[in-house]
C-alpha cells in the first residue's frame, strides 16, 4: 500500500511538472496563434529567456549618441519583438507567454479593470525584499490600504513637507555653491547628489525625527534592489530562495536589518501615540493616525494594516519616493543642458515668481513653463518604462480572448515615443506640446501613462511633482547648466529608467 501510495504521488508530481513545461505553454500558444499573435515557438522550460538576456546584455553594452532614439536600449526585447513579429506579438518568459499590449485603448482597459488585470505573482518572490505594500496588493486589501493611505497624500498635507523639502536642496545646492566658487564653475556628476537629496526628502518627510535612522535604511533598499536586480536576471525555480548562496544570504540580512530598523521605529511612535503624545505630520505619523482612525471607526483590527503590512508600505515610501523622484531630476537636468533656450524660460518663470527667495507652495504650483518641461521630461523618460500585468482567469480584452496563464506588458515607453500620436517630433524635447495641458497635448486619448492610470494611478505622484519643482527652482535661482563634453549618454531600465553612467555636467553660478 505503501509503495502505491509513493508511486501514485511520484505519478501526480511527474504530471504536475509537465503540465507546467510542456503541455500548458503549448495549449496557450495555440490559443494565442489562433488569434493573430506571433512569437517564437516555445522551448522547453526557458522559453526566450537567454535570448531575452542576450539582448538586454547587448543593448547595455554600449551609449548611444544624444540623437539616436533609446528605444532599442531601454526596451530592447519589446523593441526586437515587435519589429520581429509585429505589434500583436508574445514573448517566452520561461514557460509563460507574455503578450504585447501596444493598443492605447487596450491599455486604458487592462489600467481600469484593475481586479481582472492584476500584477503578476509567484514568479520571482525576491523582487517583493524591495518593495510590496500598495504596489503589490490586490483586491480588497488594495482597496484597505489604498484608503488608510489617501490622507497622507492629499494635496493640503504636501504644505507641512515642504520645510524638509527646501532644507534637503538647501544642503546640495551648499555644496555645489562651494564647488563652484572657486573659478565660477566645475564640473559634476550631478545624478550621485540628486540620489541622496531624494534619499534625504523621503527620509525627512516619511519619518522626521527619525531622520538619520531613515537615511541608512534607504541605503541598505538600494543595495537590496542592486542585489535583487541580479537575481531575476536569471530563469526562477521553486525553492530557489532556499539556496544559501552568497548574493541570497545577503538580501536576507539586509531585509531582516530594514524591517528590524523600521519596527523599531513604528513600535516607538505607537508606544508615544497611546501615551497621549500629539501626531507627527509627517507620512508615517499620518499613516499611523488614519491606520488607527480606521481600526476604531469598525472596531475591529482585521480592518486596519497590521506592523508587517506598515513596514512593507515604509519600504514602498523609500523604493518609489527616492527612485522615481531622482530619475525625473537627473533627466530634467540633462534635458535642460542639451535646450539652452527651455533653460532659460523655466530660470525667467522661476525668479519672477520668487526672486531669489525660498519657493513657496502656492508659487511652484503656478510655474507653467517648469511643468510643462517635467510632463515633457515625463514622456521622453518615464520612471517607468513597461507596466506589467497577468491573467488569472480567462478574459475578453477588447476583441482578444486571453486564456489564464498569460502575462501582459504595457510598453508606455513606446507610446510615449510614437510619431503616428506625437508628430513627426515625438523622439523630440519639446515642453510646448503641453502648453495646454496633458488633455489637449495627447487629444484627449489615453496614450501619456507616466505615473500609471486608472484607479492604481501612483498615490505618491503630487508629492513627487512638487519635490521635483522645488529642487528644479532652487537649482535654477544659483546655476546655469549645460552637458559637459565626458557626459555619456546611456539610458538604462533599472527598475527605473536612469542614466548607467551618471550625468556629469558643467556647472555655472549666477
Amino acid at each position: 500500500m505503501i509503495g502505491s501510495l509513493c508511486l501514485g504521488v511520484l505519478v501526480l508530481t511527474a504530471w504536475r511538472i509537465l503540465n507546467w513545461v510542456w503541455i500548458k505553454p503549448k495549449k496557450l500558444e495555440k490559443i494565442l496563434r489562433a488569434q493573430g499573435f506571433k512569437g517564437n515557438s516555445y522551448r522547453l522550460l526557458f522559453g526566450d529567456i537567454k535570448q531575452l538576456a542576450a539582448a538586454k546584455k547587448e543593448a547595455g553594452s554600449k551609449p548611444i549618441n544624444l540623437a539616436d532614439d533609446i528605444l532599442p536600449r531601454v526596451a530592447p526585447t519589446v523593441v526586437t519583438a515587435i519589429r520581429q513579429h509585429g505589434k500583436k506579438s508574445f514573448i517566452w518568459i520561461g514557460p509563460k507567454p507574455l503578450v504585447h499590449i501596444t493598443d492605447p485603448d487596450l491599455i486604458k482597459e487592462v489600467l481600469n479593470k484593475f481586479n481582472d488585470f492584476q500584477k503578476p505573482r509567484g514568479g520571482n518572490p525576491f523582487i517583493n525584499l524591495v518593495a510590496s505594500g500598495l504596489a503589490s496588493a490586490e483586491g480588497d486589501k488594495w482597496v484597505e490600504h489604498r484608503k488608510i493611505m489617501n490622507p497622507a497624500f492629499r494635496f493640503e498635507k504636501l504644505k507641512d513637507m515642504l520645510p524638509a523639502m527646501y532644507l534637503s536642496c538647501s544642503e546640495m545646492t551648499s555644496k555645489w555653491e562651494e564647488m563652484v566658487s572657486t573659478e565660477g564653475q566645475c564640473e559634476l556628476d550631478v545624478w550621485p547628489y540628486l540620489e541622496t537629496l531624494t534619499s534625504d526628502v523621503i527620509s525627512r518627510t516619511s519619518f522626521g525625527s527619525s531622520y538619520a535612522e531613515g537615511r541608512k535604511i534607504c541605503g541598505l533598499q538600494k543595495e537590496l534592489a542592486v542585489l535583487v536586480m541580479q537575481a531575476v536576471q536569471t530563469l526562477y525555480l521553486p525553492g530557489m530562495r532556499y539556496l544559501p548562496t552568497k548574493r541570497i544570504r545577503r538580501m536576507k540580512e539586509i531585509d531582516n536589518e530594514v524591517r528590524s530598523a523600521l519596527k523599531t521605529i513604528i513600535n516607538k511612535r505607537l508606544k508615544g501615540m497611546q501615551a497621549g503624545e500629539s501626531i507627527h505630520d509627517d507620512l508615517l505619523g499620518m499613516l499611523l493616525e488614519s491606520n488607527s482612525a480606521e481600526i476604531k471607526e469598525n472596531r475591529n483590527m482585521k480592518y486596519g494594516m497590521t506592523i508587517d503590512d506598515i513596514i512593507e508600505e515604509c519600504k514602498l515610501f523609500y523604493f518609489a519616493g527616492q527612485e522615481t523622484t531622482s530619475d525625473l531630476l537627473v533627466w530634467t537636468m540633462i534635458l535642460l543642458s542639451q535646450h539652452s533656450y527651455w533653460q532659460e524660460r523655466a530660470r525667467e518663470e522661476v525668479l519672477q515668481a520668487f526672486g531669489s527667495n525660498k519657493p513657496d507652495l502656492d508659487g511652484l504650483n503656478h510655474l507653467k513653463v517648469v511643468n510643462m518641461i517635467l510632463l515633457e521630461t515625463l514622456r521622453l523618460y518615464p520612471p517607468g518604462v513597461i507596466l506589467g500585468r497577468a491573467v488569472f482567469e480567462d478574459i475578453k480584452l477588447g476583441e482578444i480572448s486571453l486564456p489564464a496563464g498569460v502575462l501582459l506588458h504595457l510598453p508606455v515607453i513606446l507610446l510615449h515615443h510614437d510619431k503616428e500620436i506625437w508628430g513627426d517630433d515625438a523622439k523630440e524635447f519639446n515642453p510646448g506640446r503641453f502648453s495646454d495641458g496633458v488633455l489637449k497635448a495627447t487629444k484627449g486619448k489615453p496614450v501619456y501613462f507616466p505615473f500609471s492610470s486608472g484607479p492604481r494611478i501612483c498615490i505618491g505622484q503630487n508629492l513627487a511633482m512638487l519635490e521635483v519643482k522645488m529642487a528644479i527652482s532652487m537649482i535654477l535661482q544659483r546655476f546655469s547648466f549645460v552637458l559637459s563634453p565626458s557626459y555619456t549618454h546611456a539610458p538604462y531600465a533599472f527598475i527605473t529608467l536612469q542614466p548607467q553612467y551618471g550625468a556629469n555636467l558643467i556647472l555655472k553660478a549666477l
